[in-house]
């Protein structure tokens, strides 16, 4: 509550940024560190196909066609193109602008559904059986090693956009048949809503002071 007391100043903050981005954001630290501890998986299984390869006198061996670059291809080259919607989403979320990154995070889950069903086509046209040969296990090692991320990628941007676009009670609701959380889903699309709107009265009220209102509305 505000009172008469007479305030004093003890330092100014308010050349500060109100969240920090790169280095300066533990969490771009976590992402570091993720993404070292994946990469090792990464060159241990590389690792691997390279030493198979310089034990074998030809690789593939004999009898078995290389896998088709068709669908291969086609992965890789969305997923080249997937950098252009997502460096555009990366300016959007520097910018704050919600309507735009919400945007962005809808194309990016639709360009994670692309991928896995090229990558599932792809796995039909290894020409080689994991339980085959080394080779064979070496090929479905690696492939399903990244698969593994795409999917797990595809999972956290759709969760991402589920909360983002406000959808994250809906969709448990609905695949669970619980007509009576619906209520409470709207009740929580409007809850932050409803009081943002009661602390900006009582802050022009002066009954409640509310120095973050300004980041919000």
């Amino acid at each position: 509550m505000i009172t008469d007391r007479p305030l004093r100043r003890v330092g100014d903050l308010s050349g500060l940024p109100h969240s920090a981005q790169g280095p300066r954001n533990v969490v771009w630290w976590g992402n570091l560190s993720f993404m070292l501890i994946e990469g090792t998986g990464f060159l241990l299984a590389i690792g691997t196909c390279l030493y198979l390869l310089s034990q074998s006198a030809q690789w593939p061996p004999a009898g078995i066609r290389p896998p088709s670059l068709g669908w291969s291809g086609a992965f890789t080259a969305v997923l080249i193109l997937s950098e252009v919607p997502n460096l555009w989403l990366m300016r959007q979320v520097r910018n704050k602008s919600v309507a735009r990154v919400r945007l962005g995070m809808l194309v990016m889950t639709a360009i994670g559904v692309l991928l896995t069903a090229l990558r599932w086509f792809e796995l039909q046209h290894l020409n080689t059986g994991w339980d085959r040969d080394a080779y064979g296990s070496t090929v479905w090692l690696l492939m399903v090693l990244h698969t593994s991320h795409i999917v797990t990628e595809l999972g956290e941007t759709a969760v991402l956009t589920a909360w983002l676009m406000g959808w994250t009670g809906w969709l448990p609701a609905y695949a669970f048949d619980a007509a009576w959380a619906y209520p409470l889903c709207v009740l929580g699309l409007l809850a932050p809503r409803l009081y943002v709107y009661a602390r900006a009265r009582a802050h022009l009220a002066r009954r409640l002071r509310c120095d973050w209102l300004e980041l919000v509305v």
